[in-house]
């Protein structure tokens, strides 16, 4: 089941989402082992040395971002984007700013150069604008180039855009009339906290996020090297489908997009051409799962003694799944995910996507 939380419970919620070093697989998995984060907070001296922020920071932090007219989300709430939920280890907490019922509707992004051509932004424009009128959300990421036009042509209809920094930290400077315009007919999603300038380092997150909450994504001019294919990357991890325009072969800018057709994503030439490659095969929206935070079962048992130290001597540079260390401890999965929880927060471990786990100084340590 899922229900909006009470202000104490996103309060506490939001702390344990904003300590350093706890990112989205190790905030579910400590939900799952202490079942609720004001037990999961009590329980952090106890197993790791890391601090929360205090509650007069993350209650700032709430208080500006109702000062917005937005919201803070968590995963665990009827608001929360339902795509984005069914992700192994969703963002536990993003802010909202605008209509949030628009990604619950059918969800499509398109994304491409920022250096796009005069021909991919009339395509993209029309694109979106089809889309839209046959009842898709647009999903982009506001930047410069083709995903404000992807936004332009979206706008009557409904578009959402996903910010790298916070709500408050629009990017970049010559779309804050268009990112104003979607705050007040769209919305504007944001995982990073109020007061967060981009950086380079947060649109990978920022992309995983935009592929996350669609069904599907639409890569229009994107170059070999370029943050529209780790879109499509993302996507294609997340059993998103890929979708691409192709350009003409004299152009780097479509070299990227022309490669992800060579590999097997979708030809795209109009809206009804992304209708039929979803078909009947697009991702349901399934109810939403809260997990165990508002179940009353006991909470999961820490990891047997002497657990943690065995599996961090298994561990190395190269990714080994959770089942195979299950294995070979000769464990239960609930015992190896708490054993693994621990060294995470120990920063001797981290968890890669699919399952996996790596020597922590050797993985991506943002979860």
């Amino acid at each position: 089941m899922t229900r909006t939380l009470s202000r104490p419970e996103r309060l506490a919620w939001a702390r344990l989402a904003r300590t350093p070093r706890i990112g989205p697989l190790t905030f579910h998995r400590l939900i799952a082992r202490f079942r609720t984060p004001s037990a999961a907070l009590e329980a952090l001296p106890r197993i790791s040395q890391l601090t929360p922020p205090s509650i007069d920071r993350v209650e700032a932090e709430l208080d500006g971002v109702e000062a917005l007219g937005a919201q803070l989300v968590a995963s665990s709430e009827p608001d929360y984007p339902p795509l984005l939920a069914q992700l192994d280890a969703p963002p536990p907490l993003i802010a909202l700013r605008g209509d949030a019922k628009l990604l619950h509707k059918p969800t499509i992004a398109i994304v491409g150069s920022r250096e796009a051509s005069a021909g991919a932004l009339l395509f993209a424009e029309r694109l979106a604008a089809d889309l839209g009128a046959a009842g898709f959300t647009i999903v982009s990421g506001l930047a410069r180039g083709l995903d404000g036009a992807v936004h332009k042509g979206s706008l009557a209809t409904g578009t959402a855009a996903v910010l790298a920094g916070g709500l408050d930290h629009p990017y970049p400077p010559q779309n804050l009339r268009l990112h104003e315009a979607i705050c007040a007919r769209g919305v504007v999603v944001s995982e990073a906290p109020l007061g967060t300038i981009a950086r380079a380092r947060d649109f990978p997150r920022r992309n995983s996020i935009i592929s996350g909450v669609c069904r599907g994504v639409v890569i229009i001019e994107a170059a070999l090297r370029s943050g529209s294919l780790i879109t499509a990357r993302a996507a294609a991890d997340q059993g998103r489908d890929v979708m691409a325009v192709p350009g003409s072969p004299l152009d780097p800018r479509a070299r990227g997009s022309n490669a992800l057709i060579k590999q097997g994503a979708t030809w795209i030439e109009s809206a009804e051409d992304v209708m039929a490659a979803l078909g009947d095969n697009a991702p349901p929206l399934r109810p939403l799962s809260a997990g165990p935070l508002f179940d009353s079962d006991d909470a999961e048992p820490p990891p047997p003694p002497g657990l943690p130290k065995k599996i961090a001597a298994l561990l190395s540079p190269t990714p080994i799944h959770v089942n195979d260390l299950a294995r070979l401890c000769e464990a239960p999965m609930g015992a190896v995910a708490a054993a693994l929880t621990e060294l995470e927060l120990e920063g001797r471990a981290a968890s890669l996507p699919g399952g996996y786990a790596a020597l922590g100084r050797h993985a991506f340590s943002g979860d």
